[in-house]
């Protein structure tokens, strides 16, 4: 069967977003890669917004898991929240959104698989957030959120999203030391549109574990990964 594709318009009418600025939107949706490639259209690509929607999202997410579960302690609410602000469910919803599918991007990228990358539909699904929240406000961007999250939010508390290892070996070393953990980025490879990162995190002055990813967050994770298999 064939796979099923959306047009930028189509994704515009299932937000159902009336939106202020459209440019935001697209915006929102132009990859680095994009730029890099068309430097003479002078076109804005997407990573101020997603800096500013990754801080919507947590702020819009602590709130709901305080609110919602006042029973459970700071550090379960902590774990919760970032299992589910993490890659991985976020990559789901993008690709649940079809927001891959909208995307401008470099023709580089596209070719190594960018439009299903996970840390890409990450990182455009947080761009969105902080787009919808510049044009609209807090209020909006929180529907949009929780529209999304909370059937990830119930899956985490039942076990059934993938495991966020930085935070589960930050619970490992806290029950030996308070000493800190700390993530380094180690090497970057490739043109800026195809980088690979190399990350380390150190604990006591050693490296403990190694790892590569397409984006800094998810070489992090595969460097928590292999600190917890050692």
């Amino acid at each position: 069967m064939a796979k099923m594709e959306i047009t930028t318009e189509q994704l515009k009418q299932r937000l159902a977003i009336n939106w202020q600025d459209s440019s935001l939107f697209y915006q929102a949706l132009t990859h680095s890669s994009c730029v890099h490639e068309n430097r003479k259209l002078g076109v804005a690509h997407n990573q101020r917004l997603e800096f500013l929607g990754d801080a919507v999202l947590e702020l819009v997410v602590s709130e709901y898991l305080y609110r919602t579960y006042p029973e459970r302690s700071e550090g379960e609410l902590t774990k919760l929240r970032a299992a589910v602000v993490c890659e991985a469910p976020l990559a789901q919803v993008a690709q649940e959104l079809m927001l891959g599918d909208c995307m401008q991007m470099g023709r580089g990228e596209e070719r190594s698989g960018g439009r299903e990358r996970p840390s890409i539909l990450a990182d455009v699904f947080e761009a969105l957030l902080g787009a919808v929240y510049l044009d609209q406000g807090i209020a909006t961007a929180r529907k949009l959120i929780l529209q999304q999250l909370t059937p990830i939010i119930q899956a985490v508390l039942e076990g059934r999203v993938e495991r966020d290892y930085k935070t589960e070996l930050q619970e490992k070393l806290q029950k030996k030391s308070s000493e800190p953990l700390t993530y380094v980025v180690l090497k970057e490879t490739g043109p800026d549109h195809d980088k690979v990162f190399t990350a380390g995190v150190i604990y006591r002055q050693k490296e403990i574990g190694r790892g590569c990813g397409r984006s800094k967050k998810e070489a992090e994770q595969q460097a928590a990964k292999e600190a917890i298999s050692n």
